[in-house]
């Protein structure tokens, strides 16, 4: 157990200053990436305690027998979709009642079941948490006693992607009910490549060299980069990789050391970087404030929830479009970035009902349609539900996308992601490779990539063995 808490606490303060995967909102400049905090995220709803940022104060349980507590962050995004559940599944039990105690980050459920653990005490917390998807299975593998396994419940495992689903099934048990859908997508202005001589099609099911080729023209029409990212907290090389059906982790190791693969792929950025097709950022206000909203670029590729801060830009309505994401072959590549899933934790005295709120409502069942209906429309939480995804909302056109159905073709795509390797050093791997990007680059020294990789490598075998 100690050496357990010791690679929590690392990890933890890692999490505090660059969290990544849906700690904050996609309609705020603190989207799903999580690299700020939620705006006017530490209030309460139906009636819950407010908390404060940073407390592990999760509101408890409540004693009245059709109630469930849940701890939750960003009342502009999972927050609706919890309403949304509520709603849907009041229809069908009119007594029921959701009291949503809104945190501040994801960080704060985390250092809740963590102090909990160590107390061995798990009374402090809520019937059900909003967990992220890249951590919940560190938090299983160090805290068992903390959660439900909810296996038994009616819960339609085959409406979800299966990549999706491989965050939470852990040793062959369904912990968690997905809830956001983290597809990466990648768009593009359409009338700036037009001014290049292209369209969707040609970025679309094309090699990365082919890629960088068109960028290299657009930069130097247009004046702007095809791609940006917010490089203090990286994420185009683990989406990368995905594409390719690879992980960067194999067996419990990171599996980047002559990996010709993942060598290429590292290689294509640091050739965008420098070529002036990759802008990468330093902060995520630059990336988000500067780099899209600030209309530095005709691309944008990450999780979806990064559409509201495209979407920003009101004249550019009509002007875009997305499409899948290059590969080394010229396959068309499906990644997803970011999400969340709900966990009902060992605190819960009603298993039941919380199986069966989550089975009707988020888990494919009769409510499934109306609670990401609104979900979509009062928050943009896209379904990972499959089923959920072909109704006559998720049809409708959207004009910013020139009248593209992207929602629809979002849960198509997600449902396409490959299931890869991970590991609870998946930011821990995420700086060391910034680290060796950004020195590999012109502006960096031009340090040798193959070098930069082995001391990345050895960084993070050296963090693990502690």
């Amino acid at each position: 157990m100690k050496k357990k808490l010791l690679t929590m606490t690392l990890t933890l303060t890692m999490v505090a200053g660059m969290l990544s995967a849906c700690n904050g909102s996609a309609n705020t400049p603190a989207d799903n990436s999580g690299n700020a905090e939620a705006s006017d995220a530490t209030g309460a709803t139906d009636g819950a305690a407010p908390t404060e940022e940073g407390s592990t104060d999760l509101g408890g349980v409540s004693d009245d027998a059709n109630t469930l507590t849940v701890a939750a962050w960003d009342p502009n995004f999972n927050i609706p979709a919890l309403q949304a559940a509520e709603a849907a599944f009041q229809k069908k039990n009119p007594d029921f009642k959701l009291v949503i105690n809104t945190v501040s980050g994801s960080q704060d459920v985390e250092n809740a079941v963590t102090n909990a653990a160590s107390a061995g005490d798990y009374s402090t917390l809520p019937d059900i948490v909003l967990f992220q998807d890249h951590y919940i299975q560190q938090y299983v593998t160090n805290y068992p006693d903390a959660w439900q396994d909810l296996s038994g419940a009616s819960i339609k495992w085959d409406d979800f992607g299966a990549e999706k689903l491989s965050y939470s099934t852990i040793e062959g048990k369904h912990y968690g009910v997905p809830v956001d859908n983290g597809t990466a997508i990648f768009a593009y202005r359409t009338d700036i490549l037009e001014q290049c001589g292209y369209t969707i099609d040609d970025v679309t099911g094309i090699t990365w060299d082919r890629w960088l080729e068109i960028g290299r023209e657009v930069k130097e029409k247009t004046g702007k980069y095809l791609l940006s990212m917010d490089h203090s907290g990286d994420d185009l090389p683990y989406m990368f990789m995905q594409a390719e059906g690879l992980s960067q982790w194999k067996d419990g190791k990171p599996d980047i050391v002559g990996n010709d693969t993942y060598q290429k792929l590292l290689q294509v950025i640091v050739t965008g970087a420098d070529d002036g097709v990759i802008l990468l950022c330093n902060s995520w206000s630059e990336y988000t404030d500067e780099s899209i909203v600030g209309d530095q670029v005709a691309g944008v590729m990450n999780g979806n929830w990064i559409i509201p801060t495209i979407k920003q830009v009101k004249e550019n309505s009509g002007k875009w479009a997305l499409t899948t994401i290059p590969t080394l072959s010229g396959k068309e590549g499906y990644a997803a970035n970011g999400g969340s899933s709900l966990y009902v934790t060992s605190n819960c005295q009603k298993v039941d009902l919380a199986q069966e709120f989550l089975a009707y409502t988020l888990g494919g069942g009769e409510g499934a349609t109306e609670t990401y209906d609104n979900a979509l429309k009062n928050g943009g939480v896209i379904t990972c539900c499959i089923s959920a995804g072909k109704s006559s909302v998720y049809q409708e056109p959207d004009e910013y996308f020139n009248g593209q159905a992207i929602y629809a073709d979002i849960v198509k795509m997600g449902a396409s992601v490959p299931v890869v390797e991970q590991n609870d050093f998946h930011y821990n791997l995420r700086t060391a490779i910034g680290t060796a990007i950004t020195n590999a680059t012109k502006a960096g020294g031009g340090a040798d990539l193959t070098t930069e990789i082995q001391s990345a490598a050895q960084d993070i075998d050296r963090q693990m063995s502690l």
